[in-house]
């Protein structure tokens, strides 16, 4: 099969696909019959792999893509696929390894070349049309991988058998032995936290991300084992983080990293799953500490999401730009001056006594906003007088070029936002929030098929198959909107994703999960979805999703589901724990997974105790006045001529609970494994 002679990404439901419609390269989108055209034609397939805040994808795509002269060369030497890594994250992964593999460094733009059978032989990340930066012109690349494919072909094809053959053992490996023992939570925890910066927090060194799985499994090792310093050190990492400049101060929202390694200098991209996991470790460290800062910072970005990031129908958008008019970070940048022009010279100097304006040595571009010299919050009073002087610079923001926004609705980062909300919803007593995450959960359920979920909404087009984060995430998304609204038929929903992932994502063996759908016939390797990103992995999520419901339903036979998978994935992860971090943490969750019952008639005794304490752990039924079926999995005797609550710490239940204080007692001490529990 050989396809126009002709750029074939106009229909793509990607932005970032949509924003190369107009190159005189030959696009094809990824597909089967993308490859079958290599492979009629014997090319070797130049393999572009971006995202559409992605300011480097950006770069290149000015100067090389757009430019008549690399296309000429691109169109005649190569089939040329384009590749949106938040719409196949699967590709993605496969083609990352290749380029590890190959002992470079991993980023995009990822550009590779791969043979017309998909297997990678050469690669790198972003190229110059030009030489510059140490790196080889565009064209000079081109025209070197042509001739070396001509010449040493047969070469070529054993180097990348060679690392098809090392990707498939690294992230499609076999299902292993089970019964390794216990997760090594502890031992893992302990080495993270050696690599951590002990005065701003993150890892230590720049650039600094905010690593929610890091800080993920830090958080857990401090509620199971009460580990103060782990604690602590997540604490830090939020509290430098969320006053430095990644933080956007003025509207909410983290950038998607800082550039430096005091948080100051960000990349001004903006990702929905950042955020939503920001959200939700805020909450976690406000029921910890009750410091105002986490509160504010929460409602900040919650604002953010629900004024920006909303599409129509209730979903929401994957990311914001770091580029407007040309320039990275230009929508987000202040001055001195342009601050007094908004708020007068009075106004601007009380905001100035607490935030600062920094220009790092050989920024370019106006000054970065940030409070990293006050980090510590004052009065609530004098913190909402600051607040009111930021929402003027909000408005006076709003007048700007804006950032593009990515709007398509990828169900995986929405489950995660839906699960955030649900949590801050409940723990503030704020309903819109919930009804926010309500209406983003009702626009997924509305883009089914056939009881399959898509991966990609956009404008009324779906991408299918989902992949399997897309059923965890939103199985855990059902869970948390649960814990909040008590629906019953949020559990009935996420049963049937059980049944479609079981159906279509399901190993042989049935202990295990991969990634990309088993109808899905475009992959060159089926792989697992083990590997953390900025997010926890697949398998983790599905770990988690499966012992969440399992908990909530109290079906045994999910929770027996979720046990397999994690001890055969632990297995897998002795070859590289900290690029899995997800799965260890996880599979400590199925290990000693809570339950709470609440028989709490008027819901003002026991449910805004448990409201306000969240815990990652934890999973809450309201009983109604039927015997729930949940009550009857745990064998729990609940008498009902009482209000109380009943408490369940893996395989352990409590004596029942007769007050509110009491309950809110045994939720905080129930980190404590050493009580005997």
């Amino acid at each position: 099969m050989v396809l126009s002679e002709k750029n074939l990404l106009g229909e793509q439901t990607s932005p970032y696909l949509v924003q190369h419609k107009d190159n005189p390269v030959h696009w094809r989108p990824w597909s089967r019959a993308a490859l079958e055209e290599a492979q009629s034609l014997n090319r070797p397939i130049l393999l572009s792999v971006g995202y559409a805040a992605c300011h480097w994808c950006h770069v290149m795509a000015h100067e090389c893509f757009e430019d008549p002269e690399v296309a000429e060369v691109m169109n005649r030497l190569f089939v040329n696929i384009k590749v949106d890594r938040e719409e196949r994250p699967d590709i993605d992964q496969i083609y990352m390894a290749a380029l590890s593999a190959m002992g470079e460094q991993g980023g995009w733009p990822l550009t590779m070349f791969l043979t017309p059978d998909a297997k990678p032989f050469w690669g790198g990340t972003y190229f110059p049309k030009t030489p510059r930066f140490g790196r080889p012109g565009f064209i000079q690349v081109l025209n070197a991988i042509h001739s070396a494919w001509e010449d040493k072909q047969e070469e070529l094809q054993n180097s990348a058998n060679a690392v098809s053959t090392h990707i498939h053992s690294n992230l499609a490996p076999s299902i292993t032995d089970r019964g390794v023992g216990d997760p090594p939570l502890g031992e893992l925890a302990a080495k993270i936290a050696s690599l951590m910066d002990r005065q701003l927090g993150g890892l230590r060194g720049a650039p600094k991300f905010p690593n929610a799985p890091f800080l993920d499994l830090l958080w857990l090792d401090w509620l199971e084992n009460g580990t103060e310093h782990h604690r602590d050190s997540v604490l830090l990492s939020l509290r430098y983080m969320l006053s430095g400049g990644i933080y956007d101060h003025v509207g909410g929202g983290l950038s998607r990293y800082s550039t430096d390694a005091q948080w100051l200098v960000p990349h001004f991209e903006k990702m929905l799953y950042d955020n939503a996991q920001l959200i939700r470790l805020c909450c976690y460290a406000y029921a910890e500490t009750g410091d105002y800062l986490f509160q504010r910072r929460i409602e900040e970005t919650v604002g953010w999401l629900l004024r920006e990031m909303r599409v129509e129908g209730g979903g929401f958008a994957s990311s914001l730009d770091a580029d407007s008019e040309g320039e990275e970070g230009k929508f987000y940048l202040w001055s001195d001056e342009k601050i007094k022009e908004v708020l007068g010279e009075d106004a601007a100097r009380e905001l100035l006594a607490t935030y600062s304006l920094t220009s790092p040595e050989a920024w370019e571009g106006n000054p970065i906003l940030h409070r990293l010299l006050h980090p510590d919050f004052q009065p609530p009073e004098q913190e909402q007088r600051l607040r009111e002087l930021l929402d003027h610079l909000l408005e006076a923001r709003g007048k700007r070029v804006r950032p593009g926004l990515d709007d398509k609705v990828l169900v995986d980062w929405n489950g995660l936002t839906i699960a955030a909300l649900a949590i801050a919803g409940r723990q503030f007593g704020r309903p819109e929030w919930l009804d926010a995450a309500r209406g983003a959960f009702r626009f997924v359920c509305e883009s089914m098929e056939r009881g399959r979920l898509p991966h990609s909404i956009r404008e009324g087009r779906r991408l299918f198959p989902a992949i399997a984060s897309d059923y965890a995430a939103m199985i855990s998304a059902a869970v948390s909107l649960h814990g909040a609204l008590q629906e019953e038929n949020l559990i009935s929903q996420a049963m049937q994703w059980v049944e479609m992932l079981e159906r279509y994502h399901a190993g042989d063996a049935r202990e295990g999960y991969y990634l990309t759908a088993s109808d899905n016939n475009d992959v060159p390797i089926r792989i697992r979805g083990d590997v953390d990103d900025a997010v926890p992995s697949a398998t983790a999520q599905i770990i988690t999703a499966l012992t969440q419901l399992a908990t909530v339903s109290g079906d045994h036979k999910i929770y027996e589901k979720a046990v397999r998978v994690a001890e055969t994935a632990l297995a897998r992860t002795r070859n590289q724990p900290y690029g899995q971090l997800g799965i260890v943490t996880a599979s400590a969750l199925a290990q000693r997974p809570i339950k709470l019952l609440l028989n709490d008639p008027t819901r003002t005794e026991f449910v805004p105790v448990a409201n306000r304490i969240p815990d990652p752990r934890r999973s809450d039924i309201i009983l109604g006045p039927e015997k729930a079926a949940a009550e009857l999995a745990s064998e729990i005797e609940v008498d009902r001529s009482f209000p109380g609550a009943w408490l369940c710490i893996g395989q352990i239940c409590l004596p029942p609970i007769r007050t509110g204080t009491d309950l809110e007692a045994d939720l905080k001490a129930a980190r404590r494994r050493s009580a005997g529990w």
